[in-house]
């Protein structure tokens, strides 16, 4: 079996009327499948539909969208529109962000993650099948809402999860998870928690390129991201329960410090290598396939680098093979538990 790259774009870079003629270009060079997120660039939703016009082909995904800086009607009716822009299947991955950005850029309470993103895939699962939903709930109540169409086909709802209670959502009362900054052994320790409840669940995995002059340079493009995501609270808290707690205690240590040089000097390269992607095409493609037989079903990828240029080529030249091989989810699923 085989598990297509789709492209992942960040909606920082890209401005909207780009959007069109770079998804020619990844067309060209093979993809079929498109993923955004958001952060204070363009939002999860309007470049996929950009990117669809003319394209019914395209299959559509956010990595994701935040429950909170929108309510779960506007998220249904943005999740009505992908569905309607494409004839593929479209994937809608939602997840709570964090408190920084959506109290402290936002404004917006942060309040019980769990449980808003719970009740978010519960209402979306309702309000999908067409009918008039009144919800209750420690997050929100919804009263008579009701979608003006139903999606011509069900858009898949993915929870973007970090530790058990999250990634055990995503595989009980959601279609599969968005996954993020974490290597090949780490897909084998958390993908068992969702397929417990779904065994064929979707396994979504954000994956990072970095494309720069040699690999000592994009090693040291990514110390510096590792440094600045790894020292926040909750992906802090993921890395510890995986277990680098050991690991990233220099870099933490000095980053508490207040320095931010010794805190990227701290990253051991054998930590770059297990969390990006760097070398040549070959080693990259490699590391592609070790994720996929890690038990991806869909790699999500985004080159990054100092120079965009470079990336924009990289990523280009990743694509024309298309896909990477991977066992049946049989075979994947008794390696995971075993």
């Amino acid at each position: 079996m085989t598990a297509r790259p789709a492209v992942g774009m960040t909606g920082a870079d890209e401005r909207l009327s780009q959007v069109g003629g770079l998804v020619e270009e990844f067309a060209a060079a093979g993809y079929r499948e498109l993923w955004t997120s958001e952060l204070t660039g363009s939002d999860a939703f309007a470049p996929l539909l950009a990117a669809s016009a003319g394209r019914p082909w395209l299959r559509l995904g956010t990595a994701v969208a935040s429950v909170f800086t929108r309510s779960p009607g506007l998220l249904a009716m943005q999740s009505l529109s992908l569905a309607e822009a494409s004839a593929e299947p479209v994937f809608v991955g939602v997840g709570a962000s964090s408190e920084a950005v959506v109290a402290g850029w936002h404004g917006v309470p942060f309040r019980r993650p769990y449980t808003r993103v719970a009740d978010t895939v519960r209402f979306l699962r309702e309000a999908f099948e067409g009918g008039r939903v009144t919800f209750r709930s420690a997050s929100f109540d919804i009263d008579g809402f009701r979608l003006a169409r139903t999606p011509p086909h069900r858009p898949r709802v993915l929870v973007a999860a970090l530790r058990e209670k999250m990634l055990r959502l995503a595989g009980t009362e959601a279609d599969g998870v968005v996954l993020n900054w974490l290597s090949p052994d780490d897909v084998r320790k958390v993908a068992p928690f969702v397929l417990d409840g779904d065994p064929d669940a979707e396994i979504v995995a954000r994956l990072f390129v970095v494309a720069a002059a040699d690999r000592q340079s994009a090693r040291e493009y990514a110390r510096r991201h590792i440094a600045g995501y790894l020292n926040s609270g909750v992906y802090a808290a993921y890395h510890a329960w995986l277990g680098r707690g050991d690991v990233l205690e220099p870099m933490a240590r000095a980053w508490r410090a207040g320095d931010r040089r010794g805190a990227v000097a701290a990253v051991p390269d054998s930590l770059v290598d297990e969390l990006f992607l760097t070398g040549d095409e070959a080693q990259v493609r490699a590391g592609l396939a070790d994720y996929v037989g890690a038990g991806v079903t869909r790699p999500v990828i985004s080159v990054i680098g100092p120079d965009p240029g470079l990336a924009r080529a990289v990523l280009l030249r990743l694509g024309p093979s298309g896909t990477v091989d991977r066992q049946p989810r049989s075979a994947q699923n008794n390696q995971l538990r075993g």
